[in-house]
């Protein structure tokens, strides 16, 4: 298929965009006019010349497996002439070596773009930097369980690797094309330095006069500046819920040990959201893998509610969604300290906890990667179809029955995140305060089908 022009400048191809984790995936889906799906089954080849973003689900796995899932693929979606696009962590966690690898096996070259400008994460040097702050210098990767790397060809492993300093992004699409080109032809992985979505722009305008056997590895940033050169597609619009104008609950799942996390569900409570914080060791007690019945609640929960003054609430007790509390949110109690190795399965104890007391009408929010496809595995979702953005990194999508979902990156947004997303769900439930606004967050906590204590 060749590449569409307009003017002097080439329109964007269909993209092939392989994420490693489910945040990530719909990240991208949102980013991209012509994207219709996401699919959580890797191996799920979509429609034909189609633009489609699938999420690969291989940042939990070990790097061999990851290695593996990447390339099988490569191998099925390589075939039908799009541009392949490896989405991956603006600040380089998970398997990034191992997959890297595998995705630029036979491909014509590869280029690499983290940067990430609209949170502030850039590239100079060849060194991921947060706010100006180099990577291996922040608490960015506390969490994990090695160090940062100190640049992104370090992060790249064994493959050979060349920076594209700055100056050369910014000397005008001639230069940087032949600069890209001889790169290549060398055989080398170039890194990109990006400090603004025109850097971007700027490099998507010349990859895409690339020969298209050449592969992106980059952040949600690139995806985005190749989304911006995008034909429009048939558009999108929200399906809607099973059943329009019927009042359905909010179930919120906060599975990252962000720090910001308990300021942005602070947000929702303040609101009249319930909050309940399992507790990590009575959830460690349960090992992901045994199949038995969820722990039991009233050992995991310490539920907790703020008073508002325009709508007191009660507590309702050990874990359940209460129809007295329209928006319920769970989350990882973090008092004391969580061991990191541990994070996995407490993630997915939380989950199979939630999913055991998840009302039929309940749409979801689902915060961080791993405990978004956790979850919706365990529905047995396979596919979301993204209908918009609410904030960076965090989209509204729904299921093929109807049911909406917003996920986001567990490190993304400030401390309203929670309630914008709560918001995206609940556009038409409102109730009118002394003051004479709106709030629908708080709506319809006093109802005839109340079914509170």
């Amino acid at each position: 298929m060749p590449l569409e022009r307009t003017d002097d400048a080439y329109r964007c191809p269909p993209l092939v965009v392989l994420a490693d984790d489910l945040s990530g995936a719909v990240e991208c889906a949102a980013a991209l006019p012509r994207c219709q799906s996401v699919y959580l089954d890797p191996g799920t080849p979509g429609p034909a010349g189609a633009t489609r973003v699938l999420d690969l689900d291989s940042r939990r796995g070990s790097a061999p497996a990851a290695a593996r899932i990447v390339a099988r693929a490569v191998r099925v979606h390589e075939t039908d002439g799009a541009l392949l696009v490896k989405k991956a962590d603006s600040t380089l966690r998970g398997h990034f070596a191992p997959e890297a690898a595998a995705f630029a096996d036979r491909a014509g070259g590869i280029l690499v773009v983290p940067a990430l400008p609209a949170l502030g994460r850039t590239v100079r040097d060849g060194v991921v930097r947060l706010h100006g702050v180099p990577l291996h210098l922040t608490g960015a990767w506390k969490a994990e369980p090695e160090a940062p790397p100190r640049s992104v060809g370090e992060a790249l492993g064994t493959l050979r690797t060349a920076v594209v300093p700055l100056e050369e992004v910014r000397a005008g699409a001639p230069h940087l094309e032949r600069r890209l080109r001889s790169g290549l032809a060398a055989g080398t992985s170039l890194v990109c330095d990006a400090e603004t979505d025109a850097d971007l722009d700027a490099l998507a305008a010349v990859l895409l006069r690339l020969p298209r056997t050449v592969r992106t590895i980059g952040s949600g940033g690139i995806v985005g500046a190749l989304g911006r050169r995008s034909v429009a597609g048939c558009g999108r619009s929200d399906p809607g819920p099973p059943e329009p104008g019927v009042p359905r609950r909010v179930v919120v799942v906060v599975g990252t040990a962000h720090p910001g996390a308990a300021a942005q569900i602070a947000q929702l409570t303040a609101r009249g959201a319930q909050h309940i914080a399992l507790a990590a060791d009575a959830l460690l007690a349960h090992p992901s893998g045994e199949e038995q019945a969820a722990p039991d609640a009233e050992d995991l929960t310490r539920a907790r509610t703020a008073p508002d003054a325009r709508a007191p609430l009660r507590q309702t007790g050990a874990g359940t969604v209460r129809r007295r509390f329209p928006v319920t949110v769970f989350s990882i109690d973090s008092t004391g300290t969580i061991d990191a190795s541990a994070a996995p399965r407490l993630v997915h104890a939380l989950c199979r906890t939630v999913v055991g007391r998840l009302p039929e009408d309940a749409d979801l929010v689902l915060t961080g990667g791993e405990t978004a496809r956790t979850f919706l595995n365990a529905l047995a979702v396979t596919t979301l179809l993204p209908v918009r953005e609410v904030h960076h990194g965090a989209v509204l999508c729904r299921t093929p029955a109807g049911r909406g979902v917003v996920t986001r990156p567990g490190s993304f947004g400030g401390p309203d995140s929670l309630v914008r997303m709560v918001e995206a769900l609940r556009p038409d439930t409102t109730r009118h305060t002394h003051g004479g606004t709106t709030d629908p967050i708080a709506a319809g906590i006093h109802t005839p089908s109340d079914g509170g204590p």
